[in-house]
C-alpha cells in the first residue's frame, strides 16, 4: 500500500515539475461588483477544474489589496488547475460577506473562462471557515473537494474563547496600575479605528500586568504569579499571549461595532460559564449575549455539517496558539466520517499554521487522489505522502495517526 502511494505520487510530481517549465498562464486581476479585488490564473493546459483559495484574517487593511493565490498555487497550476482568490469586502471576521465575495469571484471566472467541470476550495485560518461556509452555503458550482488548513472550523464559537481571554485578563489584571484595558466584553468601547487605543498601548498594558515583554528573570514575583494564573486559566502558550489579546481586544470590538456585522449588539456572552479558578469565577465580569446578536453571529458563520458529497481533508498543527486544534474535533462531530479526514501535525512547540511545505503538499495530493476516485486518505497515508514529497517541498513530516484531538468543550466551556 505504501509503495503504491509512493510510486503514484512520484509519477504525478514528476509530471507537475515538467509542466512548470512549459506552461503559459492567463492572469486576470480586477474588482467584483461587491468591491473585492480578485486574481485568477489559468494555465494554458487547463484541466477544466478550478481551485478557490481563501486567505486568512486581516484586520488592518482598510483598502483591500489584490490577493495572492496561496502557497500551493505553483503546484496546482503545474497540475493544470485554474486558481482564483478574492479579497474580502470586510476586515476581521469577514464571514458576513464572504459567501457573496466567492459567488462574485466565480461569476467573473465563468464569464471569462467558462464553467469549470469541478471546483475545489482551500484556505488557511479564517480561510478555513470561509471554506466550510462555501461548501455549505455558497453554491459555487460542482464543488467536489475542500482543503481547510489550520481552519477556524468551529466557526462563530471561536469567539467564546476570545471573550473568555478578554474577561479573564480583566479579572486578573484590571486593578494592576497601568494594566487596565477599556472595553471589557466588547473588546474596546467602540470600533478600534475610532478609539484612541493602539496595539502598542495594549502590549504595554499586558506587560504591566505580566511582564511579558521582559525576559523571565526581569519580571517581578507579582507579574510572574499573574502570568502563571492567566496561562493556567486560558491554556494559551506564552508566545501567543499578545496575539490572542489582540484578537480579544481589537478584533472583538470590530466584530461587535461594525454596522455590517453585529452593529453594537453583544453577540457573545459568558453567563453560566464556570471558570476553573474560584477567585476568577467569582469576580469575572458576566456578559449577557443579545438574543438577536447571538443569532446573527451564529449565522455568520457556524458550520451545520451539510456538505453533500464533498470530500474534505482538514489539517491542523497540534500546538496552534491562535486557532486551537480542538476546533477540528467540533468540526468532525458535524461531518459524516465518509466525507472528512482530519490529520494533525504533532508539533513540539506552538505555531499558527506552522506546516512544512511537504505537509501542505501531502494534504493537497491526498485530497486530489480521493476526488479522482482513490480511497479516502487516512492520517497514516497522508504521513506517507508527506515523506515521499519531503525531498521536493521540505519537511518535517509530523502527521500523527495516534494523536487524539481534545474536546473543545473542556477548553472553551459551551455557552
Amino acid at each position: 500500500m505504501h509503495r503504491m502511494i509512493r510510486t503514484a505520487l512520484l509519477a504525478t510530481l514528476s509530471l507537475a515539475l515538467i509542466a512548470t517549465t512549459a506552461q503559459a498562464d492567463t492572469v486576470l486581476e480586477g474588482a467584483t461588483d461587491g468591491g473585492a479585488l480578485i486574481k485568477i490564473q489559468v494555465p494554458d493546459t487547463w484541466n477544466g477544474s478550478l481551485v478557490i483559495y481563501n486567505h486568512g484574517f486581516d484586520l488592518g487593511a482598510i483598502v483591500p489589496s489584490t490577493p495572492d493565490l496561496g502557497p500551493l498555487a505553483g503546484l496546482m497550476l503545474a497540475q493544470g488547475y485554474a486558481v482564483a482568490a478574492s479579497s474580502y469586502q470586510q476586515n476581521g471576521w469577514a464571514l458576513y460577506k464572504t459567501k457573496n465575495d466567492l459567488q462574485n469571484l466565480v461569476a467573473v471566472f465563468n464569464a471569462n473562462f467558462g464553467t469549470p467541470a469541478e471546483v475545489l476550495v482551500h484556505g488557511f485560518s479564517l480561510g478555513g471557515i470561509v471554506t466550510a461556509q462555501a461548501i455549505e452555503k455558497a453554491n459555487l458550482g460542482n464543488v467536489v473537494g475542500a482543503y481547510p488548513a489550520c481552519g477556524a472550523v468551529a466557526g462563530s464559537r471561536s469567539w467564546d474563547g476570545g471573550l473568555d481571554v478578554r474577561l479573564i485578563y480583566d479579572a486578573i489584571c484590571g486593578d494592576v496600575p497601568g494594566a487596565a484595558i477599556p472595553g471589557g466584553g466588547t473588546g474596546l468601547p467602540a470600533r478600534f479605528t475610532q478609539y484612541p487605543f493602539s496595539e502598542i498601548d495594549m502590549a504595554l498594558a499586558v506587560h504591566a500586568c505580566t511582564g511579558i515583554l521582559a525576559p523571565p528573570p526581569f519580571r517581578s514575583p507579582a507579574q510572574q504569579a499573574r502570568l502563571a494564573l492567566f496561562l493556567d486559566e486560558t491554556d494559551l502558550p506564552e508566545n501567543f499571549i499578545l496575539t490572542d489579546m489582540g484578537f480579544a481586544v481589537f478584533a472583538l470590538s470590530d466584530l461587535i461595532f461594525d454596522p455590517a456585522k453585529l452593529d453594537g449588539k453583544q453577540g457573545v456572552g459568558n453567563i453560566g460559564v464556570a471558570y476553573e479558578d474560584a477567585t476568577i469565577d467569582s469576580t469575572i465580569e458576566r456578559v449577557a449575549a443579545h438574543p438577536g446578536g447571538a443569532v446573527r453571529h451564529r449565522m455568520n458563520y457556524t458550520p451545520n455539517g451539510k456538505v453533500g458529497d464533498v470530500k474534505i481533508v482538514s489539517t491542523h498543527t497540534s500546538g496552534d496558539g491562535l486557532v486551537i486544534v480542538e476546533q477540528e474535533q467540533t468540526y468532525r462531530d458535524l461531518i459524516d466520517p465518509d466525507n472528512l479526514t482530519v490529520a494533525i501535525a504533532n508539533e513540539a512547540g506552538n505555531t499558527h499554521c506552522g506546516f512544512s511545505g511537504a505537509e501542505l503538499a501531502a494534504g493537497w495530493e491526498s485530497l486530489r487522489g480521493w476526488v479522482a476516485g482513490g480511497p479516502q486518505p487516512t492520517v497514516a497515508s497522508i504521513q506517507v505522502a508527506c515523506q515521499v514529497l519531503q525531498p521536493f517541498f521540505g519537511g518535517p513530516c509530523r502527521y500523527d495517526p495516534g494523536f487524539v484531538i481534545p474536546n473543545m468543550d473542556i477548553r472553551v466551556p459551551p455557552r
